[in-house]
């Protein structure tokens, strides 16, 4: 449901800027205020990502928790693509979310609502377990089927 709402209403937000700001400041400026956020927000996505990709190693190497600079990245990809799509609001959103500090409070807002269970198998050698089946079988091969044809042609009851 609240998909389909930002489907219908951010549109909506966008389409109503850009008569508001096309009215105020004609089509030219408008056009190129959309390019250059365009511009600079893609600038911007490229040397934090980069950060965050720094931050990512790091973590990795030294067997840190990597949930941070991962979802410090997963945000800087979603500011990236909503500073690419045209429009004013998307771009607000888009550039918000490049400020470190502001993504730091989602994220913290996020986890706080995240339960994380873990689960672990606690089975020594001595105890039996419940997933084994023990069952006999018969291997059969192409080799010893019984109900081979002799030769390879067909029965012959589809022929006219």
């Amino acid at each position: 449901m609240w998909l389909l709402l930002a489907f219908v209403v951010v549109p909506l937000i966008e389409i109503g800027l850009f008569i508001q700001v096309g009215g105020w400041l004609t089509l030219w400026p408008t056009l190129a205020i959309v390019l250059a956020t365009g511009i600079i927000g893609t600038v911007l996505v490229r040397r934090q990502g980069l950060r965050v990709l720094g931050e990512l190693r790091s973590s990795m190497s030294q067997m840190r928790d990597p949930l941070s600079p991962l979802a410090h990245g997963a945000m800087i990809l979603f500011a990236g693509a909503l500073l690419l799509t045209p429009g004013f609001f998307t771009d607000t959103v888009g550039f918000l979310l490049m400020i470190p500090q502001l993504r730091q409070k989602i994220i913290t807002a996020i986890a706080a609502r995240v339960t994380v269970v873990s689960a672990s198998s606690t089975t020594s050698a001595r105890a039996p377990r419940d997933d084994i089946i023990d069952a006999e079988y018969v291997d059969v091969s192409e080799n010893d089927a019984p109900d081979t044809p002799k030769n390879n042609r067909p029965s012959g009851w589809t022929e006219h």
